[in-house]
C-alpha cells in the first residue's frame, strides 16, 4: 500500500489540492458549482485536455513544443473556411487534423532527423506560423459560418455529451496504449535513456517524429472542437495556450527531461488549472493573475521533479555503494 501511494504522490497531491480549492470556491460562491458552469469549465479545458494528451507524449520523449497555439490558430481558420466553403463538418474536422498533423510532422522531422533542439525548432514555428496567419487574415475573423457548423449541428447539451464522451475516450486510449502496447515502452525507453532505447533495437528518431505528429493531429482536432463553440473565429485564438499545456503535464508530474510522467497526472493538472482560472472569476481575483499563476506553478512543478530526480539519484548511488562495500 505503502509503495502504491509513493509511486502515485503526486496525483495525490493534485487532487487534494483541488479538493481544498473547491471547498474555499464554496465557500464565497455556490454558483460555481450550477450545471451551467460546470458545463463551461469543461467545454473551456477541452482543448486544453485534448493537446496535453499530446504534449504529454512529447515530453515523455524528452522533447518540449510551444507552437502548439499558433497551429491551433491555423487549424481553427482552416476548419472554419472549410465549413464555409461547404464541406461536411466530417471533412472540416479532418483537414484541420491534417493540417495540425502536417505542421507537428515538421516540427517532428528537424527535432528527430536533424537534430535541431525542440525548444529552438518549436520557438521558430510558433513566431513563423503566428505572424504568416496574421499577414493572411489582416487580422479579420472567420464570419459567416454555416449554422450545422456550430456545436457540430448538435443541440448544446449533445455538444457536450458528445464531447464528454470522447474526452474520456482519449484518455483511456493514452492511459492504455502507454501501460500496455509496445509503442508506449517505446516512448518512455526514448525520454529515458535514447542511446540505450537504440541499442535495445528501438527507432527512436521515429518515435520523436510521431509524438509531433500525434500532438498536431491533436490540436487540430482541439481546434476543430473548439472552434464550433462560436458564431465566429478569432484569428488570434490560442495565445498563450501553449503555456496552459505545458503547465498542466508539468504539474501532472511529467518530467521535462523525458521519461516520467502519466496520462492520469496530466489529467489532474488540467482539472486543476482550469478551475484555478474560473474559480479566480468567482472569488473577484482579477484575471490578470492567471497567467502569474500558470507560470508559477510551472517553476514549482519543476523544481519538484529536479529535486524529486536528485533524491532518487542520491538513494540509488547510496544503495549502489553499499552493494559493492557488501560484494
Amino acid at each position: 500500500m505503502r509503495r502504491l501511494l509513493k509511486a502515485h504522490e503526486r496525483e495525490i497531491s493534485i487532487a487534494i489540492a483541488i479538493a481544498l480549492l473547491m471547498l474555499v470556491v464554496f465557500g464565497f460562491s455556490h454558483g460555481y458549482f450550477s450545471r451551467e458552469n460546470l458545463a463551461d469549465l469543461f467545454l473551456a479545458s477541452t482543448p486544453v485536455m485534448i493537446i496535453a494528451l499530446g504534449m504529454t507524449l512529447v515530453i515523455l520523449t524528452g522533447q518540449i513544443d510551444i507552437s502548439v497555439g499558433s497551429i491551433f490558430a491555423i487549424c481553427s481558420v482552416v476548419a472554419g473556411l472549410c465549413a464555409r466553403g461547404g464541406l461536411p463538418v466530417a471533412a472540416c474536422l479532418l483537414v484541420a487534423c491534417g493540417v495540425g498533423a502536417s505542421f507537428g510532422a515538421i516540427n517532428g522531422g528537424l527535432v528527430a532527423f536533424l537534430r535541431v533542439p525542440s525548444i529552438v525548432v518549436t520557438l521558430a514555428t510558433m513566431v513563423a506560423l503566428r505572424d504568416a496567419l496574421r499577414w493572411e487574415t489582416q487580422g479579420s475573423w472567420v464570419g459567416n459560418l454555416p449554422a450545422n457548423f456550430q456545436w457540430f449541428g448538435l443541440s448544446q447539451t449533445a455538444y457536450t455529451t458528445a464531447t464528454f464522451v470522447i474526452v474520456v475516450g482519449l484518455v483511456a486510449v493514452s492511459i492504455l496504449g502507454l501501460r500496455f502496447l509496445r509503442v508506449g515502452r517505446m516512448v518512455f525507453a526514448t525520454g529515458s535513456n535514447e542511446a540505450a532505447a537504440q541499442l535495445a533495437g528501438i527507432a527512436t528518431q521515429w518515435v520523436v517524429f510521431t509524438v509531433f505528429a500525434v500532438t498536431g493531429a491533436l490540436t487540430g482536432l482541439a481546434a476543430t472542437f473548439n472552434a464550433v463553440r462560436f458564431n465566429q473565429i478569432p484569428s488570434n485564438s490560442g495565445l498563450g495556450l501553449e503555456l496552459r499545456v505545458i503547465a498542466a503535464v508539468a504539474v501532472g508530474g511529467a518530467a521535462i527531461t523525458g521519461g516520467t510522467g502519466t496520462i492520469f497526472g496530466t489529467v489532474l493538472g488540467v482539472a486543476l488549472l482550469g478551475s484555478i482560472s474560473t474559480a479566480l472569476t468567482f472569488l473577484g481575483v482579477s484575471a490578470y493573475w492567471d497567467k502569474a499563476i500558470q507560470g508559477g506553478i510551472i517553476l514549482g512543478a519543476i523544481s519538484l521533479n529536479v529535486l524529486s530526480t536528485r533524491k532518487e539519484r542520491h538513494v540509488n548511488a547510496i544503495n549502489l555503494a553499499k552493494g559493492q562495500a557488501g560484494a
